[in-house]
């Protein structure tokens, strides 16, 4: 492919380094340029109209052009721009936030902190386990344990506990203090004859056997997604989290939620961990926090987390972390109205009554040849490319193929592999759902005639 001199995409490839781009293909190919958005649409800078099946990445819960949002940014923009949150100064809208979070949380918690991404919220989090480590008298217990396929951010320590290959490949990842765990994806792992309730005992088995061989005392805390997302959208199998659970428990170590994706409405609860009954001592939010309109994250620690960190803090004098935006005021202003949004157009329950339509919808997918598992819930799903009906020993080949099949109908999805992604905006309504789940269908019809 030529780009025209001069061209948007010509510099983009002279000048940009993307994120997730195989950059040798990029210089050849060049990027597509999306230049704006409405409603669940985004446009193209040839005006092609995509119908974006991936709320941008797992985000945009109100779609793309909310103008509230704007209101909300520009209103708190010309008001107070910005100001830190560093030594013991604050701001209107994040006290707000920082209440009405604690005020939404599905388990009791305490006290919120304030980032800019989700990578920077668990990268946090874990450095504040070995804080309160320290603090508790326990300097051995550091080690953490996520699982694979887990997607839990980019940086050095989020990346860590991240379970995905390519995010660790020539970066020296994962650093020691993060182990792993299996996979709860019964589909793929589970062994013939083994029911889920069995598979959720032996997946919770081997996590105690791994606290076992490392040594209880050593062990901080447990990552995990409610839902994987980025590793494929790993719905966990029946009794998984009342198991997994009970471990933690008895070996006193933390749990972890990352809500990132799952958070605000996304599932049909206003938080994943509550369709499972899970129990976090924190809970992370980014992403359909602010619905992407400004970067965003937080996370909530309950009293048991809170309370060392608190008294370290004194002890030493200051507790050495933040960020320059920590508790942004524009960003916690635009934060602060997607929740009032969400809840007053009653999302959470459309997400959870479409969602329903939604999932029965996709799961028909099911039949197709090139199909060998539909999964998901709600708003959040994946359809899982196969040419046999079982999971891909090397997986990766028909995925990207898919999603360029996509775009040609009209949507923008993500492969995961051999997973297309499926996480629109909440605010779809029935007659957008069916023209996308329409395209999957069309898409593979097409996928199917080139192979």
């Amino acid at each position: 492919m030529t780009l025209a001199p001069n061209s948007p995409e010509a510099r983009d490839v002279a000048y940009h380094l993307h994120p997730y781009t195989n950059a040798v293909t990029h210089a050849e190919t060049g990027p597509m340029v999306i230049e704006r958005g409405e409603g669940i649409h985004v446009f193209d800078a040839e005006g092609n109209r995509y119908i974006d099946a991936m709320s941008g990445l797992w985000n945009a819960a109100l779609g793309f052009s909310e103008p509230r949002l704007v209101k909300a940014a520009t209103d708190q923009m010309a008001k107070l721009p910005f100001y830190h949150t560093f030594t013991s100064k604050s701001n209107g809208p994040v006290i707000d936030l920082a209440e009405k979070l604690v005020g939404m949380a599905p388990v009791p918690m305490s006290k919120v902190f304030f980032a800019n991404s989700g990578s920077e919220a668990n990268d946090t989090v874990l450095k504040m386990l070995w804080y309160r480590s320290n603090a508790l008298g326990q300097p051995e217990r550091k080690k953490v344990i996520a699982r694979e396929r887990a997607y839990h951010g980019v940086t050095i320590a989020s990346a860590s506990l991240t379970g995905l290959p390519n995010n660790h490949r020539s970066f020296d990842l994962p650093i020691p203090q993060v182990l792993h765990t299996r996979c709860p994806h019964y589909w793929r792992d589970g062994l013939e004859g083994e029911s889920e309730e069995d598979f959720a005992t032996r997946c919770a088995t081997e996590l105690e056997k791994l606290i076992v061989s490392e040594g209880p005392e050593t062990i901080a805390a447990f990552f995990a997604e409610p839902i994987q997302g980025a590793g494929g959208v790993v719905v966990p199998p029946a009794t998984y989290w009342d198991k997994v659970q009970a471990v933690l428990t008895k070996y006193d170590i933390l749990l972890v939620a990352d809500e990132v994706i799952t958070g605000f409405g996304r599932t049909g609860h206003m938080f994943g961990v509550e369709a499972y009954g899970m129990k976090p001592d924190v809970l992370v939010m980014s992403k359909q926090l602010s619905s992407g309109y400004l970067p965003f994250s937080a996370f909530m620690v309950n009293d048991r987390f809170y309370d060392p960190v608190a008294e370290e803090s004194g002890r030493i004098g200051v507790l050495g972390h933040g960020f320059t935006a920590s508790g942004h005021p524009v960003c916690a202003a635009v934060a602060l109205e997607t929740l009032n949004i969400i809840e007053e157009r009653d999302l959470v329950a459309h997400a959870r009554d479409l969602g329903d339509y939604a999932q029965t919808r996709l799961r028909a997918l099911a039949d197709h040849p090139l199909v060998g598992e539909v999964r998901g819930t709600a708003l959040i799903g994946a359809v899982e490319l196969s040419l046999d009906g079982k999971a891909n020993p090397t997986p990766g080949a028909l995925g990207p193929k898919m999603a360029e099949v996509m775009a040609r109908h009209g949507v923008i999805t993500r492969a995961m592999y051999d997973a297309m992604a499926f996480c629109p905006p909440l605010t779809i309504q029935r007659d957008e759902l069916d023209t996308l789940i329409d395209a999957y269908e069309a898409g593979l019809n097409d996928l199917q005639d080139t192979l």
